[in-house]
């Protein structure tokens, strides 16, 4: 068991829904499934990935980046997308020997709760999502998504949605359409603004895994006043196309 019944009353010992083990097992699970949507358009899926320069390194590595380049080692350039993987045991089973798997019941009857549920997990892969695209200008075209097979807490709806539309992150995806037992209002399909977005079928995943490295957007922020973003707009309405006022744009609004 991962998880102690809620009820329980007896003596407890610690139990791990998500320890190293199953961080590795998630992590190369997620890997897997992402390169069979890539491999068709020559990427690979990479995992525990290092790229110093974007603060990917051998103590914090990308848990699955995917990238022009099969290897551990990875350019800023060479990387297309960055998955954050924070997936743990959402249902406890009951093995009775010698090949009996009887199915306990889903989180809602465990106390404590799962993956992207545990207010620490949100915090610590938007920690380390921050970090990834504050550290350095060559994170600014690279989408960050946090990989979960749970729903979210109603408390973080508006924050991921925030993170969403600001374009720190890309995505709060889970890839579990039937977490629980039961229908719930708890298993949302997605928040009001898109931020996290649960997965029904694989069509839907190859969907919006092909739109990161189609759409090339690039994050850009900044703390100006209107007169200054005035004059930007106005300098960079000079380009000729939409592509060079856009460039001139994320150009002048970082000087």
């Amino acid at each position: 068991m991962a998880y102690w019944p809620r009820n329980y009353q007896g003596e407890k010992t610690t139990l791990q829904s998500r320890n190293s083990f199953i961080g590795d097992y998630t992590e190369k699970w997620s890997k897997d499934l992402i390169s069979e949507i890539v491999k068709k358009d020559k990427l690979y899926a990479v995992q525990k990935a290092i790229c110093e320069e974007i603060a990917l390194t051998r103590q914090s590595p990308g848990d699955v980046v995917i990238s022009r380049k099969n290897s551990i080692k990875q350019k800023p350039e060479d990387i297309v997308a960055i998955f954050e993987v924070k997936m743990s045991i959402v249902w406890n089973w009951k093995y009775t020997p010698p090949d009996q798997l009887d199915c306990v019941g889903d989180y809602r009857t465990h106390s404590g709760n799962p993956g992207l549920l545990r207010s620490d997990s949100m915090l610590k892969a938007i920690g380390k999502g921050i970090n990834i695209r504050i550290s350095s200008p060559k994170a600014a075209q690279i989408p960050i998504i946090v990989l979960g097979n749970t729903p979210i807490t109603r408390s973080y709806y508006d924050k991921v949605d925030q993170l969403y539309q600001s374009g720190i992150f890309q995505g709060f995806w889970s890839l579990n359409p039937s977490p629980l037992d039961h229908d719930s209002e708890e298993n949302i399909k997605q928040t009001p603004k898109g931020g996290f977005y649960r997965f029904d079928s694989f069509d839907e995943l190859i969907e919006k895994i092909s739109f990161l490295y189609t759409n090339k957007a690039i994050y850009f922020s900044g703390m100006k006043s209107k007169s200054e973003l005035g004059r930007i707009i106005e300098e960079a309405n000079k380009g000729k196309t939409y592509e060079e006022k856009g460039e001139l744009f994320i150009k002048l609004i970082g000087e």
